[in-house]
């Protein structure tokens, strides 16, 4: 029996649907590909999460985590917000790439790491911890000292504070053009 195939079948090629790493976390055998972002409310405020598992249970940081195989960063981005903190976002552009890596006591790598930083803004949604994350916060940014971020992600919510100012700016001019 001959099937029609369609001219989307034959641009699109079939690709296999993403699906989580099974990788073991602790003790990789390589490193782990990671993403995370920095969202911004209306207001500037950004989206941080107290993590509720290891190796960083208790702390807290940017909503993110592993890549699924065969998933694009952004997209990778956008479903790990939405799984940690119930949110739907707009990606921006990477503002950074963050490498954890943890030892144990004889030495051995037992966590690595390499995670991309997006900024992003909040679309819609209430932010509520879910998944992984035991508690969620939006944060002026003069009060992030509060939340004793490690210094790489204190420099990537500040980069991405810029980058996100800049948006907002060159978003602005544009309407500021647009109208007579």
């Amino acid at each position: 029996m001959n099937k029609r195939v369609t001219a989307a079948q034959i641009d699109e090629p079939a690709h296999e649907a993403a699906r989580p790493v099974t990788l073991s976390r602790r003790y990789p055998a390589a490193p782990l590909v990671g993403v995370a972002a920095a969202v911004f409310d209306a207001t500037g405020r950004v989206l941080l999460v107290q993590r509720g598992r290891p190796p960083a249970a208790g702390s807290w940081g940017l909503p993110g985590g592993l890549l699924d195989l065969g998933e694009k960063l952004a997209d990778g981005a956008r479903r790990e917000v939405r799984e940690e903190c119930g949110i739907e976002i707009a990606v921006g552009s990477v503002v950074g790439v963050f490498e954890p890596l943890q030892f144990d006591d004889q030495g051995r790598i037992e966590y690595h790491y390499v995670v991309v930083d997006f900024w992003a803004s909040r679309v819609n949604g209430e932010a509520r911890a879910q998944d992984d994350a035991a508690d969620v916060d939006w944060v002026a940014m003069n009060d992030l000292d509060r939340y004793h971020l490690n210094p790489d992600t204190r420099r990537v919510v500040e980069d991405a504070f810029a980058a996100w100012q800049s948006a907002q700016a060159a978003e602005k001019h544009e309407q500021d053009v647009e109208q007579p």
